[in-house]
């Protein structure tokens, strides 16, 4: 059976600056990673990042090895300016979730979404 996804939002947050706008669009899929099992995708600036329990287990090792409850996927964020980032973060608890942050220059404070990942890890 082919993966099927389906967009649960779209985030467009415009930059007065430049009249730029920054769009993130977060989907979830019916059969994602080696294990083909639902997960969610966050797409960005031409990047995927696909939330699947074999990357999420290793992540969030790695956070609570580091004691964080929110762990800033670093290599997964595009975070090059301190006043216009894309942030994905995984959120440690039960549900798990995925903490999607977009600022732009002209905005005072980022636009913060968090989605609960549909499959919980193994302890």
């Amino acid at each position: 059976m082919p993966n099927v996804t389906t967009v649960l939002e779209t985030i467009e947050v415009r930059d007065l600056e430049d009249n730029s706008k920054l769009t993130v669009v977060v989907q979830s899929g019916t059969e994602l990673g080696n294990k083909g099992v639902p997960g969610l995708q966050v797409l960005y600036l031409g990047y995927i990042l696909n939330l699947e329990p074999l990357h999420v287990e290793r992540w969030a090792y790695q956070a609570r090895k580091a004691g964080k409850e929110t762990y800033l996927l670093e290599d997964y964020s595009w975070n090059v300016h301190p006043d216009q980032y894309i942030r994905n973060s995984l959120v440690l608890g039960n549900p798990l979730k995925v903490r999607v942050e977009v600022k732009t220059r002209s905005r005072q404070s980022p636009v913060v979404k968090e989605y609960d990942l549909p499959f919980a890890l193994e302890e």
